[in-house]
């Protein structure tokens, strides 16, 4: 049961991640309209490649604290500048509720996870 809960659970949380990550790279020109400020395809390579770090480093185990800090702001970042608008627009509403609940709950389980290494740290 302790590798379901640790090793698998990393696993679980790591690899949608950088499925993302790898969308991100490889739809960014679809992308680029969805973001709000200049430089839009750079922002989609940069949260691609950021992603796929991020779920290297959760899943090698090696500075989990700091990725999952990294992707609770990207989520930060995204539910404020894509779900919150749109919020506003009738015609995005649905989708932008479903991203916002989905961005929240993953900026919390990644706050989470960088709270549990913190602590593992703080106990070796």
């Amino acid at each position: 049961m302790k590798q379901l809960t640790t090793t698998a659970a990393r696993y679980f949380f790591a690899i949608p991640f950088a499925v993302f990550g790898i969308m991100h790279i490889f739809n960014a020109d679809k992308m680029a309209d969805s973001v709000p400020i200049p430089g839009g395809v750079f922002w989609i390579y940069f949260a691609g490649i950021a992603m796929i770090a991020a779920a290297i480093s959760i899943i090698s185990g090696k500075l989990v604290k700091y990725a999952c800090f990294g992707l609770a702001a990207l989520m930060f970042v995204f539910i404020v500048t894509l779900h919150i608008p749109g919020l506003m627009d009738p015609a995005r509403m649905q989708m932008a509720m479903g991203g916002l609940l989905k961005d929240t709950s993953l900026m919390g389980a990644s706050l989470l996870l960088a709270g549990m290494y913190d602590h593992q740290i703080k106990k070796i």
